[in-house]
């Protein structure tokens, strides 16, 4: 079976996209793996910090390993969100095949030493472990939330300067080493009942 780094790299060689999807309960995973398995796509389930609280770390990890083994499905994990060096370590000696480090809201220098961080200890484990386990970092303010909210929160508000900048992005990967990006273009991430409507009108 592929790993997640070559499922990736099919992926981008093909122009189609991977899809990633938030778990914290056993139904919705298996939903989700059904749906997967109906199309015969490869899924990436994504757990944060807090989902990885209610449904548990190493759990969560023993059941897609389980689904993936069982049925020999490219099923894979991701610790989405994750916010400390201690947490990345647990979720990647559960057996996660992905973390994003999420250090987006810390300044450049210091977001930037503290991935660096992680992908020290990251690129350890993969060599003493014979894995492949993949670091994503977050630069620019994204956001995040399980809960539906009716409307964006007052006071929150997408800032010019909150925006990935493409020369600091440049500077980010290379200095860090990382193996995928997560840019803030504007989105936010989180549930709404009363979306608002995109501002696709980026300078790219």
């Amino acid at each position: 079976m592929m790993s997640l780094r070559e499922v990736i790299k099919d992926a981008e060689s093909r122009h189609v996209a991977i899809g990633h999807f938030n778990v914290s309960d056993l139904a919705a995973l298996k939903g989700i793996f059904l749906a997967a398995r109906e199309i015969n796509i490869p899924i990436i389930i994504g757990v944060s910090e807090g989902e990885r609280e209610f449904i548990g770390t190493r759990q969560v990890a023993d059941l897609v390993k389980s689904l993936r083994n069982e049925f020999d499905f490219p099923i894979f994990l991701n610790a989405d969100h994750t916010h400390s060096l201690d947490k990345i370590k647990e979720a990647v000696k559960a057996g996660f095949n992905a973390v994003l480090f999420d250090a987006g809201q810390k300044s450049l220098e210091e977001n930037i030493q503290l991935t660096k961080e992680v992908i020290n200890f990251v690129k350890s484990y993969n060599a003493s472990q014979k894995t492949d386990v993949l670091v994503e970092g977050e630069l620019g303010y994204i956001g995040g939330g399980s809960v539906i909210l009716e409307r964006i929160p007052e006071g929150v508000t997408i800032k010019k300067e909150d925006l990935t900048q493409p020369e600091e992005a440049k500077r980010f990967v290379l200095e860090t080493g990382i193996d995928f990006l997560a840019p803030a273009v504007g989105n936010l991430h989180g549930m709404f009942a009363d979306a608002p409507d995109p501002n696709l009108d980026i300078e790219r």
